[in-house]
């Protein structure tokens, strides 16, 4: 039985697989690699030497500030973000590298002349050099050479000019250098003039605007009368005004409140009197506090006592008594008069009140609208006021950057500096020899082990056991090395290997398949058996002699019955003649006595093929080849059949029909898988039985196949002690 761990197949995860596709494409490796390390040497050494010089500068944020803090320059480079920072340094990298600075140093050395530069200096015809110096682009042809390398960390950068010579890369790095400074600067000084010519126009319109809303401004104090006095002591006079005609206007409306009151208390006493005037008079407000009112009250009780006294003494007529009560009388009169007095002041102090709060009120409202007018004005005033204060404001600012532009302006101040400059080197920097070398090295190594991965994967063959249970899905029966040239130099010898080298590895496989063969059927052998093959040349004829000399070994009487009609073999290999044999017998034109051939194996017999038929595979087909089929299954122990391919006749197919088992040899690296699925194809297709496979011609030397052979190979050499085996294998 064949081991697990020795059953090998495309397993791309198993690294031995690997290993064995390089070792077995070797030699397509190695080319493949030498073919891409020796033209990459070729290359290099022909390319022209490149020699690089380089020059470092720094690049600060911002020039040296000269001038005062308050002095801004047209361009603010500043510090800024880490960001802004990133940004300005990759903007000044491009500038570096930019056409603008490129042409400056192009007019300074006048490259657009200079054909050594150009390229042009081999030209030997003076008319073509001039049109080919004419269409060059001496520009762009120097901002090819310009390469620029930040230093991380730091504001320094390498400018880098590759030329083929040494003191020209040097002198266009450090003249690119210069023309990047003066670059910088006459960018500055363009927006310089720019800006200040821009501020020269704005400046003059500001002044105009200003001037006009200067006059505007004037113009509305004179119509407003506020040359004299101003709107604010206006608005404060009127304010004052407003608040004292309040103060008394409200003064005045308390007092003509209180005075209402009074009266109309007057009134309410008056209609709820019942006695004489005098009596409900008393009770009026104003009445009981009036001191002559008081004086009045007491005469007029003294009076109206004593006239009481004088009733009670005299009659009513008596002169005393009339002159008591005239006198009575009087004093109520007055009394009365004093007290209609108070009522009528009441009423015209009351009209009085009256009258002053109109007035009043009319001179507030007066004052009131003096104060909206004054409001109004104040509007109007403050409005031409802000417009004023803003024009003169914007004057003011674009006049201060105007001169601040004009001093900035003079400064030839640059933020870049040069720290290094550029010198001539010794050695090329272009082409780099051994790193060319190396990476051709790694490349080619690459794409050749690539190459055969591609290889490999689409090699299509069968060549090992996995091979045949992966895609075939049949029994592997085992294999049969290739034999050496230098022990076969015959056909012959080759077919006869196993008989003249019984020992060897290759008879030992053999006998593996016989083995295999026999186990397949234990209780009952079989008794003749096919052997075929999906094409042409894949050895299906010795591997029927090899299957015939070991069932001889074994002590089997075996016949090797030639059925291959159309290019037989079987005479050739055992040098019989072959104008009798299966094809006469069918026919019945022959014995079979006469068709069957001995050799010198014992217990191997032959029967050739006979005379070719125009028809072989109907000539199988006939109930007389069966019976002769039949007839030497009785004789012999082992009838094997040696037929012509499946993929190119149809005669395999029909002897699969009439015997026990059929054997498929498959030829290793030669045989399709496509091939060999139709052969196992065909013969289910007539339902015949497949015994399994044999693969030969096994070069067991050879990585593809695996470990399994060569273990096995090895195995076998070294059980027999064959010491030709061994020096081959």
């Amino acid at each position: 039985m064949i081991p697990e761990q020795a059953v090998v197949g495309r397993n791309p995860v198993d690294p031995k697989f690997y290993l064995r596709v390089f070792w077995r494409r070797r030699w397509v490796v190695l080319g493949v690699l030498g073919a891409v390390v020796v033209g990459t040497a070729f290359y290099t050494l022909r390319q022209p030497k490149i020699y690089r010089s380089t020059a470092s500068i720094i690049i600060d944020a911002a020039p040296p500030k000269v001038l005062d803090k308050q002095v801004e320059e047209v361009i603010e480079q500043g510090t800024g973000s880490y960001w802004y920072s990133k940004e300005y340094y990759q903007t000044q990298y491009k500038v570096i590298q930019s056409r603008a600075v490129a042409q400056r140093v192009v007019d300074k050395l006048g490259m657009q002349s200079d054909p050594a530069f150009l390229g042009a200096e081999k030209v030997e015809d003076e008319g073509k050099r001039a049109e080919l110096m004419q269409k060059a682009d001496a520009v762009a042809r120097l901002q090819g050479k310009i390469k620029v390398e930040p230093a991380k960390d730091t504001r320094l950068a390498y400018v880098h000019v590759e030329d083929t010579d040494p003191n020209r890369a040097a002198l266009l790095a450090n003249e690119v250098t210069e023309a990047y400074i003066a670059e910088n600067l006459s960018l500055k000084v363009r927006m310089t003039a720019s800006a200040t010519q821009w501020l020269e126009e704005r400046l003059s319109t500001l002044e105009g605007q200003s001037n006009k809303s200067e006059l505007e401004l004037h113009a509305f104090k004179k119509q407003a009368d506020m040359l004299t006095t101003s709107l604010e002591d206006r608005q404060s006079m009127v304010s004052q005004r407003l608040t004292a005609l309040n103060a008394a206007l409200t003064e005045v409306r308390l007092k003509v409140a209180a005075l209402k009151a009074r009266m109309e208390a007057m009134r309410s006493v008056q209609a709820a009197a019942t006695e004489e005037p005098s009596r409900w008079a008393e009770a009026l407000p104003g009445v009981t506090d009036n001191k002559l009112i008081e004086q009045f009250k007491v005469r007029v009780a003294v009076q109206r006592t004593e006239c009481t006294e004088l009733s009670e003494r005299y009659l009513e007529d008596h002169p005393k008594l009339s002159a008591c009560r005239e006198k009575l009388r009087g004093a109520e009169g007055d009394l009365s008069r004093e007290i209609g007095n108070i009522i009528t002041a009441s009423k015209a102090e009351l009209e009085e009140a009256t009258a002053k709060e109109k007035n009043l009120l009319a001179l507030f409202e007066g004052a009131k609208a003096d104060a909206f007018e004054v409001n109004k004005k104040q509007i109007e005033f403050d409005q031409l006021k802000r417009t004023a204060d803003n024009q003169q404001r914007l004057y003011d600012l674009v006049l201060k950057r105007l001169k601040d532009l004009e001093v900035s302006g003079l400064l030839r101040t640059s933020n870049v500096r040069v720290l290094d400059s550029a010198r001539p080197t010794a050695s090329p920097a272009k082409p780099r020899f051994s790193t060319n070398i190396a990476i051709a090295f790694v490349l080619g190594l690459i794409a050749a082990l690539g190459l055969a991965l591609v290889l490999e994967f689409m090699d299509n063959t069968i060549g090992s056991q996995a091979d045949v249970e992966e895609q075939l899905r049949i029994p592997f029966l085992g294999f049969v090395p290739n034999i050496p040239e230098g022990k076969a130099k015959t056909i012959s010898e080759r077919d006869l290997h196993i008989h003249m080298h019984p020992k060897s590895s290759v008879a030992e496989c053999c006998r593996s398949i016989r083995t295999n063969l026999l186990f397949m059927m234990p209780d009952k052998p079989f008794r003749s058996l096919l052997v075929t093959s999906s094409g042409p040349q894949e050895g299906k004829t010795t591997s029927t002699i090899n299957l015939g000399i070991s069932m001889v070994q074994s002590g089997n009487k075996v016949l090797l019955l030639d059925t291959d009609m159309r290019r037989p073999r079987l005479h050739k290999a055992f040098g019989v003649p072959n104008e009798v044999g299966v094809s006469t017998l069918v026919i019945d034109q022959a014995r079979l006595s006469e068709a069957i051939k001995s050799t010198e194996i014992p217990d191997l017999f032959v029967m050739p093929c006979g005379p070719l038929p125009p028809n072989p595979a109907e000539l199988l087909h006939t109930e007389a080849f069966g019976h002769l089929l039949k007839q030497l299954c009785e004789q012999y122990d082992r009838v094997i059949l040696d037929s012509p391919p499946l993929g190119a006749v149809a005669d395999a197919a029909v002897l699969g029909t009439q015997v026990d088992g059929v054997l498929l040899v498959l030829k290793a690296g030669a045989t399709t898988r496509e091939m060999a699925r139709r052969a196992v194809g065909s013969l289910r297709g007539v339902n015949a039985r497949l015994f399994g496979t044999v693969i030969n011609n096994v070069n067991v030397g050879d990585p593809k196949y695996g470990d399994y052979y060569y273990y096995y190979y090895r195995q076998y050499g070294s059980y027999y002690g064959d010491p030709q085996d061994k020096a081959v294998s």
